[in-house]
């Protein structure tokens, strides 16, 4: 699996989500279960069934999120290089398919938001593999499902400006 760079921040974020649904979400799922258990034939007792399933789907979510956790390395932004497009980045590039400039941060696992003006994408998603390294003024081509489109960087914002 490739290492990710992550925030501090974004970091400890994560490792509280998962403390939360830990400590938690699965006790009171727990709970629910010996609740349903209680009232007798489990063979027909939709709420127990349902609460195990659910039970399920939480220890997934946890060992996800833990998975992702450990293949990721903390980076501070400010140590970053400035003036070329790096994790913590926050690029704006001219889209040649759709002719209007777009906004892009290029965050770590836990941190992506793609609400808002700034979308907050992975670095390893393609539009950020396509443009790390790269200068204000710099070309590039983006496979993206709908084709390859052409992108210019037309301003970097570097970490903490």
């Amino acid at each position: 699996m490739e290492r990710q760079p992550i925030t501090r921040e974004g970091y400890e974020k994560l490792r509280e989500e998962i403390r939360r649904l830990e400590e938690e979400e699965l006790p009171a799922i727990s709970e629910r279960i010996a609740d349903a258990r209680a009232e007798g034939d489990l063979r027909e007792n939709a709420e127990y069934h349902g609460q195990r399933e659910e039970q399920g789907r939480m220890m997934a979510r946890i060992g996800q999120m833990k998975s992702k956790l450990a293949s990721c390395f903390i980076v501070e932004k400010s140590e970053m290089p400035k003036g070329i497009v790096t994790f913590g980045s926050t690029v704006t590039v001219k889209n040649f398919a759709f002719d209007e400039e777009e906004t892009y941060e290029f965050v770590g696992p836990g941190e992506e938001d793609y609400d808002g003006d700034i979308l907050k994408i992975l670095t390893t998603s393609p539009i950020a593999k396509a443009l790390m390294g790269k200068k204000e003024g710099d070309m590039t081509e983006v496979a993206l499902p709908r084709g390859l489109t052409k992108m210019q960087v037309v301003r970097i914002v570097d970490h903490g400006e």
